[in-house]
C-alpha cells in the first residue's frame, strides 16, 4: 500500500533552509491557531492540527529531519515502496493521529516474532511436526493530544493488512483505551489485533507507542508539564503577579524577588496522573528574562540612570 509523499516544510509554512527556531515558531503559531479547543471548525481544525502535529514531530526533531531530508529528490521511488513486513503483508493505521507516509518512514513498524512453526523434536529422521505458532506483532505510533493524556480517553482505531503475493486485504477496527496519565513513549497493547496465528496459534498483538501532541504551551517530562514564560528585567529583580496556563485552567503565580533566568517555579500536583495512585506529577513555569532592543530616548535615559546610581557590580563577583 504505497504512501503519499507529505511535504512537512509547505505544512508548517516555512523553507527547505529554515532554522530549528523559525520552525518551532511556525509550529507554534499554526498550533494555537487550529488547536481543536479554540478552533472555530473544529472538524477541519482537528485535521490540520494534526498535519501540523506530525510535521512539527518529523522537522522539529534533528534525527528525523536528517532523513526525510535524506529522502530529497528521490521521494517519489521512496514513497512508491512502502515498509514491509517478514510474513509477507503490508499495513495501514487509520485513527491512530498519523499518516501512512510517516507510519512507513518514521515510526517503529512491526515486529515480527522469529519462533518456527515446526517441532525440531523427536528421533532423528523423524518427520517433523508442524505446532501452532503465534503471530507476529505489530508497532505503530498513536499520536495522544495532551488534554487526552490527562484525563483519558478511548479512541477508534482500525488496522488494515494485505497480502503482497495474492492481493487480499482485510480490515481490523476495535477501540483502544488510553488511560490517564499516558506518558510520551509509553506503549499500549492491544491482545490479539496482530498478524494472524499460525497452524491454529493465537494472533499477535498490537502495541501502540504513545507520542504526545506538541502544544503550542507546555511541553511534557515523564508526568511533569512545564510551561515557558518571558518576563521583562524589572519582574524579575522587583518580583510580579502573573496568570499563567494550565490544562486545567489559569492560575495565578507569584513571581520571587530577584528571580533568575531559566529559573523553573513549581506548582505541585498540577502534572498528569501517576496511574491509579491519585498522585499527579507538578507543573513547572521556567521563566526567560527577556531584555528589550528597541528603546525610545526616555527610555534610554532611564537604563543609564539605573546604570549609573546601581551599586550593583556583578563582574565583582567573580
Amino acid at each position: 500500500m504505497p504512501a503519499n509523499f507529505k511535504d512537512y516544510y509547505t505544512t508548517l509554512g516555512v523553507t527547505r533552509e529554515a532554522s530549528a527556531d523559525e520552525i518551532k515558531k511556525a509550529f507554534r503559531k499554526l498550533a494555537r491557531q487550529y488547536h481543536p479547543d479554540t478552533a472555530k471548525n473544529q472538524k477541519t481544525a482537528e485535521e490540520k492540527f494534526k498535519e501540523i502535529n506530525e510535521a512539527y514531530e518529523v522537522l522539529g526533531d534533528p534525527e528525523k529531519r536528517k532523513k526525510y531530508d535524506t529522502l530529497g529528490a528521490d521521494w517519489e521511488n521512496a514513497a512508491r515502496n512502502p515498509y514491509q513486513g517478514g510474513s509477507g503483508e503490508d499495513f495501514s493505521f487509520g485513527g491512530t493521529g498519523f499518516s501512512d507516509f510517516f507510519e512507513q518512514y518514521f515510526s517503529g513498524g512491526s515486529h515480527y516474532g522469529s519462533a518456527r512453526d515446526f517441532d525440531p523434536g523427536g528421533p532423528p529422521g523423524a518427520p517433523r511436526q508442524r505446532r501452532p505458532r503465534k503471530g507476529h506483532d505489530i508497532e505503530g505510533d498513536i499520536l495522544v493530544t495532551l488534554e487526552e493524556a490527562m484525563l483519558g480517553t478511548t479512541r477508534p482505531i482500525s488496522l488494515q493488512t494485505s497480502n503482497r503475493q495474492t492481493g487480499a486485504a482485510q480490515t481490523h477496527s476495535f477501540q483502544v483505551r488510553i488511560p490517564p496519565g499516558a506518558t510520551d513513549g509509553r506503549r499500549i497493547r492491544v491482545p490479539g489485533q496482530g498478524g494472524p496465528g499460525i497452524n491454529g496459534g493465537a494472533s499477535g498483538d498490537l502495541f501502540l507507542r504513545v507520542r504526545h501532541a506538541a502544544h503550542p504551551d507546555f511541553i511534557t517530562e515523564e508526568t511533569d508539564v512545564i510551561h515557558e514564560v518571558d518576563i521583562a528585567p524589572w519582574e524579575a529583580v522587583l518580583g510580579a503577579e502573573i496568570v499563567v496556563p494550565t490544562l486545567e485552567g489559569s492560575i495565578k503565580l507569584r513571581i520571587p524577588v530577584g528571580a533568575e533566568n531559566n529559573q523553573k517555579l513549581r506548582v505541585r500536583g498540577r502534572g498528569l496522573p501517576k496511574g491509579k495512585s491519585g498522585e499527579r506529577g507538578d507543573f513547572f513555569v521556567a521563566l526567560t528574562i527577556v531584555l528589550p532592543t528597541l528603546l525610545s530616548d526616555a527610555e534610554r535615559a532611564l537604563w543609564e540612570q539605573l546604570r549609573d546610581g546601581s551599586s550593583f557590580k556583578p563582574r565583582d563577583l567573580a
